[in-house]
């Protein structure tokens, strides 16, 4: 397992949802909900901000896709959002599958006695969070960084 702190982000059309890992991948943590910029990359830049504070070494991104694995129009936002990262992230950009993610932060939320209107500020980061850990998880038991990383002119590879 790498050592160094990563960041998750669950990108949602009005809002994008932050979590961290410690520095040895082992815990994610919920961060902050950034609220989605019409343009300008405000969104990006308080990402970058975070990333920065934090000495990120890499960004997992979530990869929405259908159940059946197919594309959606979430799944060309995200790849598009990734894409955007990659070009002021030093450092690796990475998506990976996200199916479901959002389900399970509102049924977990759900278990806690929240509803979903009064949960809406915490669940993007709830699914920033499932969606890392998931990624940490993943590093731990194969030995190898999650997902496919974003290059820099805007492709995934």
């Amino acid at each position: 397992m790498r050592s160094g702190v990563r960041l998750g982000i669950d990108v949602g059309k009005a809002r994008v949802g932050i979590a961290r890992s410690d520095f040895h991948g082992i815990l994610a943590t919920p961060v902050e909900t950034v609220a989605r910029a019409a343009s300008g990359g405000a969104d990006i830049a308080r990402i970058l901000s975070i990333a920065r504070e934090i000495d990120a070494i890499e960004f997992i991104v979530g990869l929405p896709l259908s159940m059946s694995g197919g594309s959606t129009a979430s799944t060309a936002d995200a790849e598009e959002f990734a894409a955007r990262c990659a070009q002021v992230f030093e450092h690796p950009v990475r998506m990976i599958d996200e199916r479901l993610t959002t389900v399970s932060a509102q049924s977990a939320l759900h278990k806690t006695g929240r509803t979903t209107k009064n949960s809406r500020s915490v669940i993007d980061q709830v699914a920033a969070v499932i969606l890392l850990q998931h990624a940490l998880d993943v590093e731990r038991a194969s030995g190898r960084p999650p997902g496919v990383v974003v290059d820099k002119t805007s492709r995934i590879s």
